[in-house]
């Protein structure tokens, strides 16, 4: 199996050069390529190739909102996950609507670190525990009545925020995947959301998924 390919955008150099030494030492992990910049990133994104971006939200010139979503543009299959401190939480959602499929804390240990990516880059998408217990203390609003969710929907959304693929869940609740496929757009539409990660934040807002 090829080593999965990152880039890392992060305005700090000391800690761009420490991020980089760490994964290189993961087996599977190769950095491929690093910036202090967003606007440099950008430059180069045709001519680097990765399947994975590690971005800083607080950069000068570009920040990471503006790289996200123009990255994206430009490869819409890379995953990017943010990386954060607790000061960015004003950002997050911004970040999640440029197209992040999650978010680490800058102190997050290596085996933190080494997990959102391997899940991230697998199709799913990763939250640090403590960032999701400040949304989930950051957010107290009551779920809208005007959108009514079924049973069955509430259901499926605690097992996407669980993690879980729809293949998993239509195992667990002995439904067809096509059936929870279903299910999961309903959701989006009725969320207004157009990602998971998305949906975990709106969840965490609006009740449905507490963190424990």
């Amino acid at each position: 199996m090829m080593d999965i390919q990152i880039a890392v955008i992060d305005d700090h150099d000391l800690f761009r050069e420490g991020l980089k030494l760490v994964l290189n030492q993961v087996e599977g992990f190769h950095v491929a390529y690093d910036t202090s910049n967003g606007y440099h990133f950008l430059e180069t994104l045709n001519n680097i190739p990765i399947d994975m971006a590690l971005m800083d939200i607080e950069m000068p010139v570009i920040n990471g909102i503006q790289a996200t979503g123009k990255a994206l543009q430009v490869k819409p299959d890379l995953k990017i996950i943010a990386l954060s401190m607790f000061s960015d939480t004003s950002h997050y959602t911004q970040m999640i609507h440029a197209g992040v499929r999650g978010f680490v804390l800058k102190k997050a240990n290596k085996f933190e670190l080494e997990q959102a990516i391997r899940t991230v880059h697998q199709g799913g998408n990763y939250f640090s525990q403590e960032i999701l217990k400040k949304l989930a203390f950051r957010y107290t609003d009551q779920p809208s009545d005007r959108d009514q969710l079924t049973g069955r929907e509430i259901e499926i959304i605690a097992l996407i925020c669980q993690g879980l693929t729809s293949y998993e869940i239509s195992g667990q609740l002995h439904i067809s995947v096509k059936t929870v496929e279903t299910h999961r757009s309903n959701i989006f539409l009725k969320a207004n959301v157009k990602n998971t990660a998305g949906l975990i934040v709106w969840a965490i807002k609006n009740q449905y998924y507490t963190v424990q």
